[in-house]
């Protein structure tokens, strides 16, 4: 193989794919990046390929000129901090000699030892997956709302919790609807788009998918406009990012095993107080409240005054102090009510939310709050006792 890169597209391209690579195995083929050549539309290609056996990704960059094709298996950390300290190249020439990767520049020659490009491990072919009708569903739906749903979701997963299943994200596809819920028992985000169902079928189709896949899925989603297809096997989730006839990346993931709650018996039903908050000032108030919270005292107590249209933030912290702050509301219904909340949980969820109007709906002090935003994302809270 003998190809000539542009070095700033072949560094992005290494660094997104070294993103699933294994960092520690005994399988040494796993922590490397394999370089294949390939042709699209008559125009030649380059692929970079990796996994960790949990994960892989297959990233092909078009910015390369193929002089001989072929492929080649190197250690992927190595191959980054080259083509990183390469930085006066516009190109670099990569070429492969048996198991042994040559990487030149206009003053450097770097010998990398590889392995044989046999010895990769099998990765899933989406065209494959599709063809032979291993997928349970294949959908599809535009990167921008696949993104803003995993930011709305992703950072509420529990971590390195014993239940595995809330350790990742549950998809759901209802009809042409779909949905992203993670919860790590203390709190519940729940997030809706629409999305098209290749198979046309209304049944609902359900699947766990680990936190670091939608990590590295979340990278890879550089364009709102952009098409990605996914399908989802018995035990596997894959998508195809630009299509996928054409994709530049094809992410899969095995799924998470276990069995999700029943997050429906979660959300309430029954809230009887709605409060309608200007989204900036709220995340501003709960913020500076946090300044005078620890480990003992991190609750932040809102006491909600429906006359005044007011909402009173009060924090405490033994030796450090008290905090008191005091905003008003678009609009509130119900009676008045005290309740304390983790002023990180509040924040956390404002951070993800691009509408200026939220409305939190509350019942009593030790019953769970409920914050809303369109008809597309809620979030469920538990109180603190304060």
């Amino acid at each position: 193989m003998k190809v000539i890169c542009d070095r700033a597209a072949l560094l992005d391209a290494i660094i997104l794919v070294s993103g699933v690579v294994a960092s520690r195995t005994p399988r040494p083929q796993l922590t490397c990046v394999k370089l294949s050549t390939g042709t699209v539309d008559g125009a030649g290609e380059l692929s970079l390929a990796a996994t960790d056996a949990e994960i892989s990704l297959i990233l092909r960059t078009a910015k390369v000129d193929i002089v001989e094709p072929g492929e080649v298996l190197v250690p992927a950390e190595k191959l980054r901090q080259i083509v990183a300290a390469e930085d006066n190249e516009p190109t670099l020439t990569i070429e492969s000699e048996q198991d042994m990767c040559h990487v030149r520049g206009e003053d450097a020659h770097f010998r990398l030892v590889g392995y044989p490009a046999s010895e990769f491990p099998a990765i899933p072919d989406f065209h494959a997956v599709v063809a032979e009708g291993k997928a349970r569903t294949v959908l599809t739906i535009q990167s921008g709302p696949l993104g803003e749903m995993i930011a709305r979701t992703i950072f509420a997963t529990a971590r390195e919790n014993t239940r595995y299943a809330i350790n990742g994200v549950l998809l759901n596809r209802v009809g042409k609807r779909i949905e992203m819920v993670a919860t790590d028992g203390r709190r519940l985000a729940l997030s809706r788009a629409d999305a098209t169902s290749a198979d046309g079928g209304d049944e609902t189709v359900s699947c766990i998918i680990p936190t670091k896949a939608l990590s590295m899925l979340q990278k890879l989603l550089v364009s709102g406009d952009e098409r990605v297809t996914i399908a989802i096997t018995d035990n596997q989730i894959l998508f195809a990012i630009g299509g996928d006839g054409d994709a530049r990346a094809v992410l899969a993931s095995n799924l998470v095993e276990g069995t999700f709650p029943p997050y429906e018996d979660v959300i309430p039903k029954d809230q009887d107080k709605k409060v309608t908050f200007d989204r900036d000032l709220l995340n501003s108030a709960v913020r500076r409240a946090a300044l005078l919270t620890n480990e003992e005292s991190r609750g932040v107590r809102m006491s909600f005054h429906g006359e005044e249209k007011r909402v009173e933030l009060t924090s405490r912290a033994p030796e450090m102090g008290e905090a008191d702050i005091q905003i008003d509301v678009r609009g509130y219904d119900g009676e008045d009510i005290e309740i304390g909340f983790n002023p990180h949980f509040i924040t956390d969820a404002l951070k993800v939310i691009t509408e200026p109007e939220i409305i939190m709906e509350l019942k009593a002090p030790n019953k769970p709050g409920l914050m809303k935003s369109g008809d597309d994302f809620l979030y469920v809270v538990m109180p603190v006792n304060l």
